[in-house]
């Protein structure tokens, strides 16, 4: 298989991280948000939003429970995840695009 070819699938699957990894990141925040509009909640919109983001944030609500019973810091947490996550996947494609170039 030809380098330029791996170089361009590589930059490819970079670019389409870098593009999605935002709106996954701002679809947290959106259902965090949605917590003080119950009628968002409610919605389509935020069941499919609860169906994607409440697997994730089920473990650290695990490991921190809310304090004083109403201050949720997992939503928190999982934002911090998710940025050391891109950050380290940047990475890697960095050195994988630099390697095979």
């Amino acid at each position: 298989m030809d380098n330029s070819l791996i170089v361009t699938v590589l930059i490819y699957i970079y670019q389409f991280f870098n593009f999605a990894w935002p709106i996954f990141t701002w679809g947290l925040i959106i259902y965090i948000l949605s917590s003080w509009l119950p009628a968002l909640r409610e919605s389509a919109f935020g069941d499919f939003l609860g169906k994607v983001y409440e697997p994730l944030l089920e473990p650290f609500r695990r490991m921190i429970p809310p304090l004083g019973g109403v201050l949720d810091l997992s939503p928190d947490n999982l934002i911090i995840i998710f940025n050391l996550f891109q950050f380290g996947l940047n990475e890697i494609f960095r050195v994988l695009i630099m390697w095979a170039s």
